[in-house]
């Protein structure tokens, strides 16, 4: 099965109450992690790459790796490009081979935002890849996102409408309470999305897929394991699961998961390394991040996504 787009995807998720996993993907044990978590659960899943990671690993490699995971599962999975900033590294993954691409121009103004999504919508529709636009801002740091909370702001569903018909976006990621990073809420306080935005845009644009970033929940075990091991990841809080597993049944059908991979493939080699400090083989210690990476995905798969047996 070749690489699809993410449109009978989120066909089927939306009607089906269920949201689809995008995972970002850095190295082949995470990329081995996710899919053949998700070929046990026998869920479609995204596979994205963010500016940062198509730095560090190139975008052959990338796709190299991405290609022998589709060949390995036959599941339908999409390659995605995570908050491309501008056109020209949209241009460049859409000529590559991916499927999907965020342009995100949220950082400008609402005009500004349109004409550039509205480029990219037709330099990729000519070439059968999907568009994901974005709207308000969300707060915190991953890889080369970085917005202050000053900055940041919630979607304003009175902007959606005109936005979707004027550029002709695929999927549209909001900003309802989500953060980026492994940091994103102070302790004591109480995470809440607002639903009542979600509502709202959903109701503007009945069926239309909406897509959320910055949704890691900042698994505690995997904290708890880096932090006995040597790490120092104190106050690390994210998305609470059950508000996800909430949206998911709503209109979002893409949920972005990226620091939690994170912490699964750290804690795996920290705790493997301190274990058996005289380790020097890779194939060891990263073995055992895979296996957390695997076992993560498999839980969001089931319990926070709702996407397993979905093929």
């Amino acid at each position: 099965m070749p690489l699809v787009t993410t449109t009978e995807m989120f066909k089927k998720a939306y009607e089906g109450g269920y949201a689809i996993g995008a995972f970002n993907v850095n190295n082949m044990e995470i990329v081995q992690g996710i899919t053949e978590a998700a070929r046990e659960a026998n869920s479609p899943v995204i596979l994205q790459v963010s500016a940062g990671a198509r730095k560090y690993a190139k975008h052959a490699y990338l796709m190299k790796l991405v290609e022998a995971a589709v060949a390995d599962t036959d599941l339908p999975i999409a390659l995605h490009l995570d908050h491309g900033e501008d056109f020209e590294i949209c241009k460049a993954c859409i000529d590559g081979g991916f499927t999907s691409v965020m342009i995100d121009g949220s950082k400008h103004s609402f005009e500004d935002n349109i004409a550039l999504t509205k480029k990219v919508v037709d330099y990729a529709h000519a070439r059968g890849v999907v568009v994901e636009g974005e709207l308000g801002r969300l707060a915190g740091i991953e890889d080369d996102v970085k917005v202050s909370a000053a900055d940041s702001s919630y979607t304003d569903p009175n902007q959606v409408e005109e936005f979707v018909r004027a550029t002709g976006v695929d999927s549209l990621a909001i900003a309802i309470g989500t953060s980026h990073g492994a940091f994103k809420f102070k302790p004591g306080t109480n995470p809440q999305l607002r639903f009542d935005i979600l509502e709202e845009i959903s109701r503007r644009l009945p069926g239309f897929p909406i897509v959320l970033h910055g949704a890691s929940s900042v698994t505690p075990s995997y904290v708890d394991i880096i932090n006995a091991n040597g790490g120092q990841l104190k106050d690390a809080i994210g998305v609470p699961e059950d508000q996800l597993r909430q949206a998911a049944k709503m209109a979002v059908c893409k949920i972005n998961i990226d620091s939690d991979l994170r912490l699964a493939m750290t804690a795996g080699v920290r705790q493997q390394l301190m274990a058996d400090p005289a380790n020097f083989d890779p194939r060891s210690y990263l073995k055992v991040g895979r296996q957390y990476v695997k076992e993560l995905v498999k839980d969001k798969i089931i319990n926070v996504l709702g996407s397993n047996d979905s093929l």
